[in-house]
């Protein structure tokens, strides 16, 4: 009724927490939002949350009544059902701009965009870090481990480009193979994306049917495969306007261009540059992204991890190392918080010249936590049918061929990734990069495919001399 999410805390069976470290967790998580990444993503965008005490006899309840709707997958995981503290938070699969008018229909659509960008650090130590991105890596490692049947044509460098036939292209694939990175929901109910079974063969033609009132309100004309391909084409040009759309003057502002690394604005493993390169064409455009857009934002706060994984861990060793001498020392400096003001300026100094000190290892360290926060977030896209005279300046607004939409934006998943991950983050560079230079690349290398490609029955012909 009131329209607003709960979220509890997971832990592992058997891993009780106290209810005042619960709470002091989900404290964490608020005071994160509130005072670090609503600086770095802006007010409109980020939905903080408050926490709120419930009567135990209905957690308990609540807790009997959604077990059997949970994924397998997660239920490694039980729902804290002791301590009664959730957090309250708005329910991001409908309008947050205003008041919206309840019998609208609503269709949000969730993208996990990951990292756009490819590493600038020195530190890398393999060449290959620096021409293919990490999420076309780390697919090929997927594929091998069973997580996916077969990998995905989306390439985050195409949709943080900014260049329209590039974010077209990497939506179309995120569509036709969502994996865990793109959901679309109608009046809050889940109508696509992936299920843990791991088959996403796309239904588009299911997806068009509950798609076609939102673009083609007025029935008949359309059906038949070119209407599923046109409603497809609707959606993905509204998704791409809003995500270049800035709330705060609701219209994309000028066009200003990340400083992206070195000048390398694209992935050599997307299949869109692949298709270009076939093409004969080498140059791949990049616009830039408007500098108020949420997807621009989201970029320069991935790139606060400036040293790649490779330049970091050592500087997580330093930390580490004065940690084991002086334990004491871990509350003042602000390892596990609070997450306030003072914590968010440490973020600001953007140095990379190592003075030895552990002043500065803990700042990458932390503003690579930050980065990797950015990396793994979710962008929520709400649309709702609004009528010519309802649009007012006020409010934003996209519009397609035979309708108009107002929209919000908004950015959740926003948990800072835990001190104590890096050097899982460590070991699975390695892993990722090492499969893909053993068993991707080895198989693309230009030089011997075209070595074979001549001539497939080749003949080593031996002289005596």
């Amino acid at each position: 009724q009131r329209c607003v999410v709960l979220r509890f805390l997971k832990s592992p069976p058997n891993q009780n927490k106290t209810s005042e470290e619960i709470l002091h967790h989900l404290q964490n998580i608020v005071d994160f939002g509130k005072h670090v990444m609503k600086q770095f993503f802006g007010e409109n965008y980020v939905h903080h949350g408050e926490i709120i005490q419930l009567p135990l006899d209905f957690v308990r309840q609540l807790c009997l009544k959604i077990q059997p709707e949970r994924p397998e997958s997660r239920c490694d995981k039980d729902m804290d059902t002791l301590s009664g503290y959730a957090m309250c938070l708005p329910n991001l699969t409908r309008l947050q701009t205003y008041r919206f008018v309840e019998h609208r229909p609503i269709l949000c659509i969730e993208i996990k965009p990951k990292c756009g960008f490819i590493p600038f650090s020195s530190h890398v130590s393999q060449e290959i870090k620096h021409k293919v991105c990490r999420y076309c890596m780390h697919q090929h490692l997927k594929v091998a481990n069973g997580k996916w049947k077969r990998p995905s044509k989306y390439c985050p460098l195409d949709l943080f480009s900014g260049n329209k036939q590039r974010m077209h292209f990497a939506l179309k694939s995120l569509l036709q193979e969502a994996q865990n990175n793109l959901k679309i929901f109608k009046n809050g109910e889940l109508i696509y994306g992936c299920k843990d079974d791991q088959d996403c063969v796309s239904d588009w033609n299911e997806l068009a049917r509950h798609l076609k009132p939102f673009f083609f309100p007025s029935n008949g004309l359309v059906s038949g495969p070119h209407c599923t391909r046109t409603i497809v084409k609707e959606l993905i040009h509204v998704i791409t306007m809003t995500l270049l759309s800035s709330t705060d003057a609701c219209r994309a502002g000028d066009m200003k261009t990340v400083p992206v690394s070195q000048g390398r604005s694209y992935c050599e493993a997307s299949a869109f540059n692949k298709e270009l390169v076939r093409n004969g064409k080498h140059k791949l455009e990049s616009s830039g992204l408007p500098r108020g857009c949420l997807l621009y934002k989201t970029l320069q706060a991935q790139m606060l991890d400036m040293l790649d994984i490779e330049g970091l861990y050592p500087l997580y060793s330093r930390v580490e190392q004065y940690l084991e001498e002086f334990p004491e020392e871990r509350s003042t400096l602000q390892i596990d918080g609070p997450y306030n003001e003072a914590f968010y300026e440490k973020l600001l100094d953007l140095s990379t010249e190592d003075d030895g000190t552990v002043a500065f290892a803990l700042t990458k360290v932390q503003q690579y936590r930050i980065a990797m926060t950015a990396k793994d977030c979710s962008i929520m896209i709400a649309l709702s049918p609004c009528l010519q005279d309802e649009c007012s300046e006020q409010r934003p607004v996209v519009l397609t061929s035979k309708s108009r939409f107002s929209f919000s934006v908004s950015v959740l998943d926003l948990d800072l990734k835990p001190y104590d991950s890096i050097p899982h983050q460590y070991k699975l560079d390695g892993k990722i990069v090492n499969y893909y230079l053993k068993n991707v690349q080895a198989k693309d290398d230009p030089v011997m495919s075209s070595l074979f490609k001549e001539n497939e029955d080749c003949t080593l012909v031996l002289h005596k001399v």
